[in-house]
């Protein structure tokens, strides 16, 4: 075996990474200079609004539900261990609008709309409408991907905070009914502790969400291989990607807005 070989292999893959990541900003600054010129597809971007924003409320508020009440269990069976059962309310109010509301928003939106979105777009194109969308010359980015950007952008922070509040609740009840809390003195604390930016990091945290989500849907649709199994590989990339992205785009907001 050369011993070069692993060394090519390992130079070519990170070769293939720096080019894709060229790409995606590329094609992301294509998105954003197209996002204020017209024409403007209102008519397109509403009905992403729905797609994202409204038919993902389900499945976004089943998962804060459940994240909230599981989160009560744990921090209250830490917490017996030093005393601190009564941080309960505190914990799970921070926890998840800073972190676990905006990620696992984020998470859901990433699995049932980058996926989506990835296989309408490589759908398209594979059976050549985005060619026919060029030809009739219109710019495939600015009536694909600007509408579907902007409405992800815009929704997520919503979808956020309905996922901070429905977690919230998870806790409450799982306080109220489970762990002996009173209900008032519960929400007190709550309504005590939170802060004003500990719900507008996650906000922030949403839009950013929101943007990756759609621009891995995206990118990954609009550049699918031919053939059925190109349309399946960009729709397992676009969900990775973006789950990929959330988290580590989740750890820099954290570090930018509570490091010091």
């Amino acid at each position: 075996m050369n011993p070069a070989l692993p060394l090519a292999r390992l130079g070519r893959a990170t070769l293939d990474a720096l080019a894709a990541i060229g790409q995606v900003t590329l094609f992301a600054l294509s998105a954003l200079s197209h996002l204020v010129r017209p024409p403007f597809y209102l008519r397109e971007f509403g009905q992403q609004v729905m797609q994202v924003g409204w038919f993902s409320l389900p499945v976004v508020g089943m998962t804060a539900l459940f994240t909230g009440g599981a989160l009560a269990l744990q921090i209250y069976a830490g917490g017996a261990r030093f005393n601190a059962e009564a941080v309960v309310p505190q914990i799970v109010a921070i926890g998840m609008a800073r972190e676990l509301g905006p990620v696992m928003a984020g998470l859901m939106v990433a699995a049932r709309v980058a996926s989506s979105i990835a296989a309408e777009l490589g759908t398209m194109k594979v059976t050549e409408q985005i060619d026919a969308l060029t030809t009739l010359s219109t710019h495939p980015v600015k009536y694909l991907a600007v509408p579907r950007l902007l409405a992800a952008t815009l929704a997520m922070p919503v979808l956020v905070a309905v996922a901070d509040a429905i977690g919230i609740m998870g806790g409450w009840l799982v306080g109220t009914t489970r762990l002996g809390f009173n209900s008032a003195a519960y929400l007190k604390n709550t309504t005590d502790f939170l802060q004003a930016w500990d719900i507008g990091s996650g906000l922030v945290k949403g839009a950013v969400f929101g943007f990756i989500v759609a621009l891995m849907g995206c990118w990954f649709g609009m550049n699918s291989a031919r053939g059925a199994q190109g349309v399946g590989r960009a729709t397992k990339g676009a969900v990775v990607a973006a789950s990929v992205l959330i988290l580590a785009a989740n750890y820099v907001l954290t570090e930018l807005f509570f490091s010091a």
